[in-house]
Protein backbone atom coordinates (compact mmCIF):
# COMPACT_ATOMS: atom_id res chain seq x y z
CA UNK A 1 0.00 0.00 0.00
CA UNK A 2 1.35 3.42 -0.90
CA UNK A 3 2.15 5.79 1.96
CA UNK A 4 -0.42 8.35 0.80
CA UNK A 5 -3.23 5.81 0.94
CA UNK A 6 -1.96 4.49 4.26
CA UNK A 7 -1.83 7.99 5.80
CA UNK A 8 -5.32 8.75 4.55
CA UNK A 9 -6.67 5.48 5.97
CA UNK A 10 -4.96 5.97 9.35
CA UNK A 11 -6.17 9.57 9.44
CA UNK A 12 -9.74 8.44 8.96
CA UNK A 13 -9.29 5.86 11.73
CA UNK A 14 -8.02 8.51 14.14
CA UNK A 15 -10.85 10.88 13.22
CA UNK A 16 -13.43 8.21 14.05
CA UNK A 17 -11.62 7.14 17.22
CA UNK A 18 -11.37 10.79 18.31
CA UNK A 19 -15.08 11.37 17.67
CA UNK A 20 -15.95 8.33 19.80
CA UNK A 21 -13.72 9.55 22.66
CA UNK A 22 -15.19 13.03 22.38
CA UNK A 23 -18.74 11.68 22.54
CA UNK A 24 -17.89 9.36 25.45
CA UNK A 25 -16.38 12.32 27.32
CA UNK A 26 -19.53 14.38 26.79
CA UNK A 27 -21.85 11.58 27.84
CA UNK A 28 -19.73 10.61 30.83
CA UNK A 29 -19.16 14.23 31.87
CA UNK A 30 -15.40 13.72 31.52
CA UNK A 31 -13.80 16.88 30.08
CA UNK A 32 -10.34 15.26 29.90
CA UNK A 33 -11.58 12.43 27.68
CA UNK A 34 -13.56 14.89 25.58
CA UNK A 35 -10.42 17.01 25.06
CA UNK A 36 -8.37 13.92 24.15
CA UNK A 37 -11.00 13.03 21.56
CA UNK A 38 -10.96 16.52 20.09
CA UNK A 39 -7.17 16.46 19.79
CA UNK A 40 -7.12 12.99 18.25
CA UNK A 41 -9.84 13.95 15.78
CA UNK A 42 -7.85 17.03 14.72
CA UNK A 43 -4.70 14.93 14.34
CA UNK A 44 -6.62 12.51 12.17
CA UNK A 45 -7.78 15.32 9.91
CA UNK A 46 -4.20 16.50 9.49
CA UNK A 47 -2.93 13.00 8.73
CA UNK A 48 -5.73 12.52 6.22
CA UNK A 49 -4.72 15.76 4.44
CA UNK A 50 -1.07 14.65 4.39
CA UNK A 51 -2.17 11.39 2.78
CA UNK A 52 -4.13 13.27 0.12
CA UNK A 53 -1.14 15.51 -0.60
CA UNK A 54 1.20 12.51 -0.89
CA UNK A 55 -1.22 10.83 -3.25
CA UNK A 56 -1.36 13.93 -5.46
CA UNK A 57 2.42 14.28 -5.46
CA UNK A 58 2.82 10.59 -6.21
CA UNK A 59 4.72 9.58 -3.09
Amino acid sequence: MKTGSRDKMEGTFHKVKGKIKELAGKLGDNPKLEAEGTIEKAGGKVQEKVGKAKKILGK
